[in-house]
């Protein structure tokens, strides 16, 4: 019994001792926390002017195809604190007109643009020095929380500041 006890022993010792060639490199992990990528996250300033009213803006960053562009404007000011909301965004005004601030993105750039029955008729305070934040996250990860709250994407991702533009 001592034999094949001896043996076994020497057996295993040997299949454990062998090594052979390294394997493959494996994928980048992520740079975040928690096995969550940190978002690129900027804030820009905007005027929309006729005829098109809309800006491009090109990220000058990587964006992957299945990450997800979230857009914010500064809506209100609440007691000195910015209040954030997600993009659309439709007023309605007493006349009937209508304009709605929206966004769309592609892998390269996001844009902004306006939308309404009757853009020409817009005051300054709706067309220029609007105020945008705009956040790239992965889209697996965006069903954790309510991405219309700006606090929780920024918490959620780690985002402590956006650079300006």
């Amino acid at each position: 019994m001592r034999r094949i006890l001896s043996f076994i022993s020497v057996f295993a010792l040997l299949l454990t001792a062998c090594e052979g060639d390294p394997g493959p490199q494996g994928p980048p992990g992520f740079d975040g926390r928690d096995g969550i990528a940190i978002p690129a996250a900027f804030e820009i300033q905007l005027d929309f002017t006729a005829p098109n009213y809309d800006f491009i803006e090109p990220y000058g960053f990587e964006v992957l195809p299945t990450d997800v562009t979230l857009v914010y404007i500064s809506w209100d000011i609440d007691n000195g604190q910015d209040v954030w909301r997600l993009v659309p965004q439709t007023v309605i005004f007493d006349d009937g007109n209508d304009l709605v601030y929206n966004y769309d993105f592609t892998q390269t750039d996001v844009r902004f643009f306006l939308e309404g029955s009757n853009l020409d008729i817009l005051g300054p305070e709706w067309t220029q020095a609007q105020v945008f934040r705009v956040v790239v996250v992965p889209a697996d990860n965006i069903g954790r929380l309510d991405l219309s709250d700006l606090d929780a994407v920024m918490n959620m991702y780690g985002i402590e500041e956006f650079t300006r533009r």
